[in-house]
């Protein structure tokens, strides 16, 4: 059924995403639900083996009960049909934290699909038409984990045949089969054999086939779940020399002292015992590290943000991981990633709140946020040096940190902790942490703005907002209202945008923090440049640069000076433009800002360009290249290009213009960018040109 032909990623030279987690093993039987989902599974570009399309397959059950295990070991099983990748999604759809955003988990599909982040909506919706659009015609696999709700995964759905949704959840999610004609899967505990099976593979069939009764009642005890199962399985294999007569005693007294705490509802009711009785015999300090976890804000957790929780040293920290992961209360899906189960989450939570005391909890929290703070300022140092910088305490004790060297490290860093930084900041403010709240989101800035995170990007900095009013900090304030009246007015809206940026002025004034000052000043001359009014604009520029000029904040006065030659060359007035923009030149490179260089030397190479001096326009334009180049900006690459094939076209070097143009369209298209008709009509003209 595997189909060799190269994918369309392929034939673009991409890689097919391939997101799955690591596969279970010692996965056991299951086979009648198997059967059924290889009989979902497309078999030609329209129909499934039933003849009806089937792109949707719902597997129902009680927590614990193997879900996620199943639906991972199929879809290891089947991923060499889906040729263009597979994809995996946890919705977080149950535990302490809070559910992953439908808009969230769109974001994240949609990047690894290639898409670029600047053609992602920001609306929920469009981002599930794009979704749908970007999967037609392709063979993708997506596993759809945690799901509470219908409505958390109906726009994460394919709408093609040969695309393929496999969900998982609690619910049975009527709705996806009334509506959607989702096949439908319930999962049940295993059989008495089922789970005496499993049992073997973990303690061996010698020691079951000697107590079957006591194996019989283990399994009974574990309520016939594979996670308890597993757990238990792994502290029976450790204790060779007890027999499982004396396991059943131990764990009937356990369930004996824990009748106290069964409530109607309790969704550990039926493992708690098993929970218990395995955390009981951890050593002390494994066990205090185990439930510490349980106060993590995210998901999932590296070991050094973990060393940091729990105040240990990152071996010590890599050390309690193993010894967690072996007893299988904590998962390992990839490398230096680790997660709860739902009920070990909040097992590991319950074990926090009944052990340590609410101060003890505290210091913990505390000292997790402070790593994510401070890492993300080092990040911010290293990607954008010259950003705003705000004074941050010290690392909390026992809190280690080891900063990116280089910018793409950087920028791997905040990748992968996106989802565990937005945690922090939510969970930081509903807790009273009021100072994490606010400066997480302006430390953070910078990567949410680059990476096009935009719905992420303004969320935060409304958190932050909140919070810093909350703590009454005029500085939290004045920082957040310029990095959201940067968000707004990046995505259109314009008169929030100005209202952020002039209470952002008045905050910074009352605080004298000039560099939000000067930037909000030249936000709103970017805005009413934008609006037409050039005179406004130009006069709000002036303002900012002289804020910059007089405290010292030398790119921003770069910043300004190249935002007063654009004014100037609107008006056609070259000569001061280029001034303006030489000035700006120096000023940035006195600092090495190069990728601001690369800004300011694009608009030089222009009005070069347009004043005839096209030697100078053609150097100009190639520096600006090859510094957006360095950086990885497509999108300012792909305008350079544009210019220099105008440039070159006027020089009458029509094979080198079409060549850059053609460079040019193949980066602004994908992007949707409003300049790429323009590319492509002096593209038309030059091939009519040549025919004729």
């Amino acid at each position: 059924m595997t189909d060799r032909s190269p994918t369309g990623w392929q034939r673009a030279g991409l890689q097919p995403p391939r997101q799955l987690p690591r596969n279970a093993t010692g996965f056991v039987n299951r086979e009648q639900t198997l059967t059924r989902l290889d009989a979902a599974l497309p078999t030609d570009e329209n129909h499934t083996v039933a003849g009806l399309p089937m792109t949707v397959a719902a597997i129902a059950g009680a927590p614990g009960v193997g879900k996620t295990a199943l639906a991972v070991h199929w879809a290891h099983r089947a991923r060499s049909w889906f040729t263009d990748g597979d994809l995996y999604v946890d919705m977080r759809g149950y535990g302490p934290g809070p559910a992953l955003d439908v808009g969230q988990a769109l974001d994240t599909l949609l990047r690894a699909l290639h898409v670029p982040a600047e053609q992602i909506p920001t609306d929920t919706d469009g981002r599930a038409a794009l979704f749908r659009s970007v999967l037609s015609g392709k063979r993708v696999l997506i596993v759809v984990d945690n799901v509470s709700t219908v409505g958390q995964v109906r726009p994460l759905l394919p709408a093609t045949p040969t695309c393929m949704a496999i969900v998982t959840s609690r619910s049975r999610l009527s709705g996806l089969v009334a509506r959607e004609g989702a096949s439908r899967m319930t999962l049940d505990v295993l059989s008495s054999d089922e789970a005496i099976a499993l049992l073997s593979d973990s303690i061996g069939g010698d020691r079951v086939g000697a107590e079957p009764q006591a194996a019989a009642e283990l399994a009974r005890r574990c309520a016939y779940l594979p996670l308890a199962l597993r757990i238990i399985g792994e502290r029976i294999a450790n204790s060779p020399h007890v027999t499982l007569a004396e396991f059943v005693a131990n764990l009937a007294l356990a369930e004996h002292q824990l009748d106290a705490l069964a409530v109607d509802d309790d969704e550990l009711s039926d493992v708690r015992a098993v929970f218990s009785w395995s955390y009981q015999t951890l050593p002390t300090d494994t066990a205090r590290f185990f439930r510490l976890l349980g106060l993590h804000a995210g998901s999932d957790i590296s070991a050094a943000a973990a060393a940091a929780l729990a105040g240990v040293s990152l071996p010590r920290a890599r050390s309690l991981l193993d010894q967690l992961t072996a007893a299988h209360l904590v998962q390992n899906p990839a490398r230096d990633r680790y997660l709860f189960h739902d009920l070990l989450r909040a097992y590991a939570l319950e074990r926090a709140q009944a052990e340590e005391t609410p101060e003890q909890q505290r210091q913990s929290r505390r000292r997790v946020y402070s790593w994510y703070l401070l890492m993300a300022e080092e990040g911010r140092k290293v990607i954008l040096p010259y950003s705003h910088a705000v004074g941050l305490a010290p690392a909390e004790p026992g809190v280690a940190l080891a900063a990116p060297r280089t910018v793409a490290e950087a920028m791997a860093w905040f990748e992968r902790e996106r989802l565990n930084l937005l945690d922090t900041v939510r969970q930081a403010d509903d807790l009273g942490e009021l100072d994490i709240a606010w400066q997480l989101p302006v430390v953070s800035d910078g990567f949410f703005e680059l990476r096009s995170y935009w719905a992420d990007w303004r969320d935060i900095h409304l958190t932050g907002l909140r919070a810093a009013r909350s703590a009454g900090s005029r500085l939290g304030e004045a920082a957040n209202l310029r990095c959201l009246g940067d968000a707004y007015w990046r995505t259109g809206e314009r008169d929030t945008a100005l209202d952020c940026y002039h209470q952002g002025v008045a905050a910074s004034r009352e605080v004298g923090d000039h560099w939000v000052e000067g930037f909000c000043l030249r936000g709103l001359g970017l805005i009413h440049e934008e609006l037409g009014q050039t005179d406004e604009a130009m006069e709000l520029y002036r303002q900012a640069r002289e804020v910059f000029r007089r405290h010292d904040v030398t790119r921003g006065e770069g910043m300004s000076l190249l935002s007063l030659g654009n004014g100037h060359r609107a008006r056609g007035h070259l000569d001061t433009a280029i001034a303006h923009y030489q000035e700006a030149v120096a000023i940035l490179g006195s600092i090495n800002d190069d990728w601001s260089v690369a800004w300011a030397s694009y608009p030089l190479g222009l009005a070069y360009q347009q004043l005839g001096r096209l030697d100078e326009a053609l150097e100009r334009h190639t520096h600006a290249l090859d510094l957006f180049r360095r950086f990885d900006d497509r999108r300012c690459e792909g305008l350079t290009l544009a210019a220099l094939g105008d440039t070159h076209h006027a020089a009458g070097q029509h094979e080198d213009a079409q060549r850059c143009w053609q460079q040019a369209l193949q980066i602004l298209d994908p992007l949707a960018d409003p300049h790429a008709g323009v590319v492509r009509s002096s593209l038309a003209q030059i091939g009519s040109d040549q025919s004729t």
